[in-house]
């Protein structure tokens, strides 16, 4: 093989891109191996990278944010091109210094040499519906007491409910165990700030969207998870 990737694929545990729990383990294993599939004959570098997010489960998009915001160290929300590959080059994912490259170029629009984080994140994340974006906004909204977009973690399990769960029904897991996943997608190990933005929010739910084709299934998950 003539490429070099840049990276190596890590264990999940390494890079702590936990499994979602708000979705049935079988469509998240159809999700993966769809993913898997999709993301070895794609030729666009912006697809191809949202796959193997997406091989990941569906919390790739969330953990390769959380990533790219530790990259961040001035907080300016913009990357050069050096954090940027070096940022792809930490999830492990692999994606050749190429397609690194084009990428990168793809979206340093006004050639200033740095991309912006948000932007990025925004056109990597699954397109999702207006009507399942809207829901997903209303439970932060539910969550955010204090209105100022950012949510604890205790604000999490202040409202999430775990009653409608496939696993607690089925009688596989205790609530406190299908609570202590659920809020794990928002702690990766060494990223965690214990707070979640709606951004971070969006990004996991995004990923929960792509693995659920059923609007109104999507639509029953959110109000009984949230009691919206």
């Amino acid at each position: 093989m003539s490429e070099k990737y840049i990276g190596k694929p890590k264990t999940s545990s390494n890079i702590a891109w936990h499994r979602p729990q708000s979705a049935s383990s079988r469509q998240e294993e159809e999700l993966i191996q769809k993913s898997t599939r999709a993301a070895s004959q794609a030729t666009d570098p912006l697809e191809k990278l949202r796959l193997l997010c997406l091989s990941r489960g569906a919390t790739g998009i969330l953990g390769l944010g959380r990533v790219f915001r530790r990259m961040d160290d001035d907080g300016s929300k913009q990357l050069n091109k050096e954090e940027f590959i070096n940022g792809l080059k930490e999830t492990g994912l692999e994606i050749t210094k190429e397609e690194s490259e084009e990428l990168f170029n793809k979206f340093d629009t006004d050639k200033s040499g740095s991309v912006s984080l948000d932007e990025f994140i925004k056109q990597l994340r699954p397109p999702m519906s207006d009507s399942r974006r809207a829901i997903v906004e209303q439970a932060f909204k539910k969550l955010d007491k204090t209105g100022d977009g950012v949510l604890s973690v205790n604000d999490i399990r202040g409202v999430y409910s775990v009653e409608a769960h496939p696993r607690y029904m089925s009688g596989e897991e205790t609530a406190d165990v299908v609570m202590t996943r659920f809020l794990a997608n928002f702690e990766p190990d060494g990223g965690s700030d214990g707070t979640v933005t709606l951004e971070e929010f969006m990004n996991y739910y995004s990923g929960i969207s792509v693995s659920i084709d059923n609007d109104c299934y999507f639509d029953l998950m959110m109000r009984q998870a949230y009691k919206l």
